[in-house]
Order: structure tokens, then C-alpha cells, then sequence
């Protein structure tokens, strides 16, 4: 019988992507048991130590079995970190070499949120995509400047690895898996018995941006604060760069060397970031809110305001409103 494996890592504390995956996918198994009278993989957590504790004690997971019994698996999840991913890579070098092996005798790899800081420590995903929660990103890129982080992708799937965005978009992950390991029909049912959307694609909608800040670049963090407290207003990016006497190539170059966007793309993203805040919180139309966030063409507004969240201003406000 063919495995799954879930891992349980050491030195982390997130519980629900563990409980949550093996749930998803014992059902997805027991379902198409059901329905096609076989059963097609045998569903383990697996782990290097007998238990390991959650908050602080509260809950424990006795993984089934320890990874250096596992000869062959067909397809591996690595968990959510939540915050500890520098010091679950500190406590897992087995299990970082056990993976690198796995992956290298013909097993697929997927990692859950912040999970993905233990898939980059294997080197598995150099030169590669891959997604993770976009709180992290930042320090994802600092850690693993290789390997392409794209911040809007809910999951990406490369060469047999599968990553994706944060917190309970795992789920979405699983749909994803059970239609790869399973079939379209036991991922619909699995959508429908678990009440997550199919087919979901981006994690747009949900990002907070707050500017890349954790440079060494004091030119573009001045460029940057100038930016926010001057983006109602056109901003010119030869007069920017010309305030700092920086010639604007080397002042381009540079912005996006620190802060992984154009200056341009910086603009937008923080005028964006005002509109989406303002449709949350106030009551003003969208014509009101394209004009504060220092846009005057209406299909200018709509077409960057699509690109950055995958949504329309009247989508997003009609999402993320209390006022009717």
C-alpha cells in the first residue's frame, strides 16, 4: 500500500495543520474506500520523538511512528512552524537529511505555511517557487535569498513540491492534494464535507502590507517612509531619487534590491493598502476612496487595485464592509 506521511517536527507549536491534514485526508481515503472498494494509502504522523507538546503542554501528539522506520513514502507534509521556524530547523537536521532522501527516491513533498522555512533548510526548493504566509515572507526572502517566494500564490506546485500560503489555507492545500492523490470527486466531496473552497488560487485578499523596512538601506527607507506619508499626492520618481541624490537607475536598482518592489510597485501597493483599509472601516464610495488614495482615473484604480488583492473595489468592499 502506498504511504502519506504528516510530519511532526520538534521544536514547533502548531497542532491544526497536523489534526486538520490528517483528517482531510483519512476521509478522502475512507471515501474513496467507499466508492471504489480499495483502499489506497496508509495515512501516518511520523516524527523523531515519541511525543511532542503543544502550548506549552496543553495538547501532545504521539506521532505513529519515528522516521527512520519509514523506508519509502509516497507523499510527505510538512506542518505549519507558526512562529518557530529557525528553531524547528535547529532541532530536526534528521529529519531535513530523511526528507532530502525521501525526495530523491521519488516521494513528493508538500509544506503548510511557515512550513516552508524547514523545506528551504533541505535545499529541496533552490532556484525553485514556493509559497508561505505573507507575515513571513520578508523573513523568508532574508533567510533563503534562492529560492522565489511569491507572496500572492495560494499553492505552488513544482517538481513534485508542493507549498502554499498561511494559517487555514491549508485546507485549501488538501482539496488540492486530494484531487492529485485521489480524484476530482473525492476532492469535491472532501470541499463540500469540510466546507472549503475549491479551486482556490491567491492569498491576495488577505495580505496586510506594511513595507519591506528589515534592510540596511537608509536611502530607500527614507524613500520609503517619504512614500507613505506622501502617497495622496503624484510622486515622481525622478524627484524622488533626484531629493536623495541618488541618479534614478541606481536609485531603482537599489529600491528593489531592499525592498523586493519598484519604487512604482511601492507606490501602488501602499495606495492600495489605504483603499482597503478605508472600505473596512469607513463608509465613503469608491469614487471617495480612489481619490484619497491618490488615484484620479477610475479604470487605473480598478486595474491596480484588481492586480494587488484579485478582487474589484466593489468586491473587496462588499467582502470586507459592515456598512451596508
Amino acid at each position: 500500500m502506498k504511504k502519506i506521511t504528516i510530519l511532526v517536527p520538534s521544536g514547533q507549536n502548531n497542532l491544526s495543520s497536523i489534526i486538520g491534514a490528517y483528517k482531510v485526508l483519512t476521509r478522502a481515503n475512507t471515501y474513496y474506500q467507499e466508492k471504489h472498494n480499495t483502499c489506497l494509502y496508509q495515512i501516518e504522523l511520523a516524527g523523531l520523538a515519541k511525543q511532542v507538546d503543544f502550548h506549552d503542554g496543553l495538547f501532545s501528539v504521539r506521532p505513529h511512528i519515528h522516521i527512520s522506520e519509514i523506508a519509502k513514502t509516497n507523499l510527505i507534509i510538512i506542518p505549519s512552524l507558526n512562529h518557530q521556524f529557525r528553531r524547528a530547523i535547529d532541532e530536526n537536521e534528521d529529519l531535513i537529511r530523511w526528507l532530502q532522501t525521501q525526495y530523491q527516491g521519488g516521494a513528493e513533498v508538500a509544506s503548510i505555511c511557515t512550513g516552508a522555512f524547514l523545506l528551504a533548510a533541505s535545499g529541496l526548493i533552490n532556484g525553485k517557487t514556493c509559497s508561505t504566509h505573507w507575515a513571513f515572507v520578508d523573513a523568508f526572502k532574508t533567510m533563503f535569498p534562492q529560492i522565489d517566494v511569491q507572496a500572492d500564490r495560494l499553492i505552488t506546485d513544482e517538481n513534485g513540491i508542493y507549498t502554499n500560503g498561511g494559517a487555514f489555507s491549508f485546507l485549501n492545500l488538501l482539496v488540492y492534494l486530494v484531487e492529485k492523490y485521489f480524484d476530482r470527486q473525492t476532492a469535491i466531496f472532501c470541499s463540500k464535507v469540510f466546507q472549503i473552497d475549491i479551486d482556490r488560487v491567491s492569498q491576495s485578499p488577505f495580505i496586510i502590507f506594511a513595507g519591506q523596512k528589515s534592510h540596511d538601506d537608509e536611502i530607500v527607507r527614507q524613500a520609503q517612509v517619504y512614500i507613505e506619508n506622501n502617497f495622496q499626492n503624484k510622486v515622481s520618481i525622478v524627484d524622488l531619487a533626484g531629493k536623495f541624490a541618488v541618479g534614478r537607475r541606481n536609485f531603482d536598482r537599489r529600491f528593489i534590491k531592499a525592498t523586493g518592489n519598484t519604487p512604482i510597485e511601492y507606490i501602488q501597493r501602499v495606495r492600495i493598502e489605504s483603499a482597503k483599509k478605508s472600505f473596512e472601516v469607513g463608509c465613503k464610495n469608491i469614487k471617495e476612496v480612489m481619490y484619497d488614495s491618490g488615484y484620479s482615473d477610475m479604470k487605473a484604480f480598478r486595474q491596480v487595485f484588481r492586480q494587488v488583492t484579485g478582487m474589484s473595489p466593489l468586491e473587496y468592499r462588499s467582502r470586507y464592509s459592515k456598512v451596508s
